[in-house]
């Protein structure tokens, strides 16, 4: 049966070169497990284990002190006799304050489609708050998948599914890539088991063969990258998650033979000028694929997600792709908004851009605006937890939209005076009819009537924001 020690807290501590308080850590440890003595997790497990491990997961993201003993303490006021204000008298009012985010938040529990959507209004309303108290939940989440099989199969799948739609799409729009990754990988064995079993055969069975051949490749391209004056700080395989290679695998027939990215090559190097140079030296030795060169430094996805990414043609004639990026960026693509509680040298932490968090303040606005509990959900599913995709305005500003988006979403997107005249559009340069997809990158230019009064309604049948169908269907009742 697992258990953790506070000497496991310690060791993690230290590897993730930590600057915490580690008497303050074994109090928090010591008080949390006096709380829950009593208590057994349905796995068997003693309780402990379960905050334990949730400040584990929170030390892997490097998160501050106060996140780390929030994560230890987070369900001492919900499941004990001991209050928040001792919590509070203990440890101070931030890690108070955070427990007791966690609190009110309480389980998301599918109980009717009211309760449920009052639930969710309660955690945007949390991460507009402090959105440390979502990071907790999320590792509390991850720790909770885990040891799904102690529950019953019809529990198993309800919170397996509320993290594929809910929580692992949060996790994606705070650019936390590798915990989104988890989060979607534990819920997939419960919500499509005989994909799961399909799909982990699939990469099992060609898994040696691909890590042996980037092994392989590695140590080439390091000697290349030396010979020409970059010392790379890091190479190393990055392995696709199940769940994202399902999906993949779902655009490609079921042919794992399509898909390149099964093991990515990451390299890390000092600055943007070595990006760019460590690209040349993989362009010199082997061929691109056309089309997929994709430059994410000059211009992030919406996330922040920032690197160079090219797919050539490797030794043998094998296709593999490569990610390029400075350890900033890939501190913010393992870490996302987490890596704004990273310390600095200097014990600093640096301020989260107020952008960055604007979409959290635009669901609670939605929420006032649609009293329709089931459209809200759906709204929800569409805007915000779909994959998203960055388009240019033609003076360089980015917009952010959900996948497969039109002109007409991108015109609602930048003011509804500009989508309700809204009678055609330019897609890098070229004429393009107002319910053409749009793609990452695309620049977009809305060509405008002025003698237009209102949208045409015909334009419900193609939009995908709800920023659109709102304004249409506004401006065609009046």
């Amino acid at each position: 049966m697992a258990t953790v020690t506070f000497q496991d807290l310690k060791a993690k501590a230290k590897e993730m070169h930590l600057k915490l308080d580690l008497t303050l850590l074994r109090l928090a440890f010591d008080y949390a497990e006096q709380a829950h003595r009593n208590q057994a997790r349905k796995s068997g497990e003693p309780y402990i284990v379960h905050p334990a491990k949730t400040a584990l997961t929170l030390m892997e993201y490097k998160l501050d002190q106060a996140t780390i003993l929030a994560g230890l303490l987070h369900d001492v006021p919900e499941d004990t006799d001991e209050s928040i204000h001792e919590i509070k008298r203990n440890f101070g009012d931030e890690v108070a304050f955070l427990v007791e985010g966690v609190t009110k938040l309480g389980i998301i529990k599918y109980r009717g489609l009211e309760r449920y959507i009052e639930n969710l209004r309660k955690m945007f309303i949390a991460m507009a708050a402090d959105i440390r108290v979502m990071l907790v939940k999320f590792a509390d989440r991850l720790h909770n998948l885990e040891t799904l099989d102690a529950l019953p199969p019809e529990k198993q799948r309800r919170i397996a599914l509320e993290t594929l739609e809910i929580y692992a799409p949060i996790a994606n729009r705070l650019g936390i890539g590798e915990l989104k990754g988890q989060l979607e990988d534990h819920a997939f064995r419960y919500v499509y088991p005989k994909e799961y079993a399909r799909v982990k055969e699939q990469f099992d069975s060609v898994y040696q063969k691909h890590f042996d051949y980037a092994e392989k490749i590695k140590k080439i391209v390091r000697k290349e990258l030396v010979a020409e004056g970059i010392v790379p700080i890091d190479i190393h395989g990055r392995t696709k998650h199940l769940y994202s290679l399902y999906k993949k695998l779902l655009r490609h027939d079921n042919d794992i033979a399509q898909i390149h990215d099964l093991i990515a090559l990451r390299i890390i190097v000092r600055d943007v000028k070595e990006c760019y140079a460590a690209l040349g030296v993989i362009h010199k030795l082997w061929k691109p694929l056309k089309g997929r060169i994709k430059d994410y430094i000059a211009s992030p996805k919406p996330n922040g997600y920032q690197s160079l990414h090219t797919t050539v043609f490797c030794e043998g004639g094998q296709v593999v792709e490569f990610q390029v990026r400075d350890i900033q960026m890939h501190d913010l693509a393992e870490y996302g908004i987490a890596a704004h509680w990273h310390y600095t040298e200097e014990g600093k932490r640096s301020t989260i851009p107020p952008k960055k968090l604007e979409w959290i303040n635009q669901l609670l606005d939605w929420q006032k605006q649609l009293h329709n509990h089931r459209q809200y959900l759906e709204t929800l599913k569409i805007d915000m937890f779909q994959n998203r995709i960055f388009v240019f305005t033609p003076k360089g500003d980015v917009i952010d939209l959900p996948e497969d988006s039109t002109p007409v979403d991108f015109a609602y997107s930048i003011h509804s005076d500009l989508g309700d005249r809204c009678a055609g559009a330019k897609i890098n340069d070229h004429i393009a009819r107002l319910d053409t997809p749009l793609r990452n990158g695309d620049v977009c230019e809305i060509i405008t009537d002025k003698k237009r009064k209102k949208p045409n309604r015909d334009w419900l049948d193609f939009v995908k924001t709800s920023a659109a169908r709102y304004h249409i269907r506004n401006a065609t009742k009046r």
